[in-house]
């Protein structure tokens, strides 16, 4: 299958290494384009321009940072894609987008799935991201080998935007979950209780979200090696918080958790892992 993968970041980079490994036609961009180099030596190929990766595509992938980068972009791919062709858009915008980049797909006769992923680069590299996946179900049943390829598992969520929702919903509660631990463990530390000794006890009991005993060895080594910049994570918020204000749904302490990853990212923090709000509290 002819591909056009557009972003190479650290999880799209991943991802499109699966794709060609597994023996598709692909051709890749990506703004800085020394980040396709790997991929060239695997056998993609280097497009100068977004246009010329989605030129004669099946499908092009788009992973990217922001709504307004992807909104920007469409704008070279859409146009040049063959009619009936494929866009999934796998990158973490808000479900309003997504909605509205499916209007402007149709527009072009060019059929759109939002599938963003749960897990980080080291899912991404060994292809065990969970993918979560809105559209016709038509589409979702023709793109499910190359979800299959780069992930271990895909949820199916019906209409389109569905996949934006669930993702979105994930990544609140992460920055969330991330936040409230670090407290607790500056709190405990207040209290004069060992560092490590309190990541090991929280880290066992059942009100912890489980990603914290992933990640308890990276923060009691001061280790915040980016997987997921933690610049990202606030933007994520601030895109739930944007949303909420859409359907009126309070969520006060979302904000609050907002004003300490803006802080984090004040600080400096920005292009280190999100957990380095940890770092920020503690």
């Amino acid at each position: 299958m002819k591909i056009g993968f557009i972003g190479l970041g650290i999880m799209g980079s991943r991802m499109a290494a699966n794709l060609q490994k597994a023996g598709h036609d692909l051709v890749v961009y990506n703004r800085t384009a020394s980040k396709a180099q790997e991929l060239v030596s695997l056998g993609a190929r280097s497009a100068e321009s977004p246009a010329e990766a989605a030129r004669g595509a099946e499908v092009v992938i788009t992973m990217l940072s922001t709504p307004d980068v992807v909104k920007q972009l469409t704008e070279e791919f859409l146009p040049v894609m063959p009619k009936g062709a494929i866009w999934i858009d796998i990158s973490t915008v808000n479900p309003s987008f997504s909605r509205e980049m499916g209007k402007l797909s149709a527009g072009y006769q060019i059929r759109f799935v939002d599938a963003p992923v749960a897990g980080s680069k080291v899912a991404a590299e060994n292809a065990e991201l969970l993918f979560l996946a809105g559209g016709k179900e038509e589409e979702l049943t023709d793109m499910a080998p190359l979800f299959d390829i780069m992930g271990k598992k895909t949820l199916y969520l019906g209409e389109m935007g569905n996949g934006t929702n669930v993702k979105m919903l994930i990544n609140l509660m992460l920055a969330q979950s991330m936040a409230t631990f670090s407290e607790a463990i500056a709190l405990g530390k207040g209290m004069g209780l060992a560092e490590g000794q309190l990541l090991n006890i929280l880290t066992a009991t059942p009100v912890v979200a489980p990603v914290m005993g992933l990640l308890k060895e990276r923060l009691l080594d001061g280790n915040f090696d980016v997987n997921f910049p933690l610049r990202w994570i606030h933007k994520d918020i601030m895109l739930a918080l944007d949303t909420a204000s859409e359907l009126s749904v309070p969520m006060p302490s979302l904000g609050q958790t907002e004003a300490l990853y803006k802080n984090a990212m004040d600080s400096g923090m920005g292009d280190l892992d999100f957990s380095a709000i940890y770092k920020a509290l503690t």
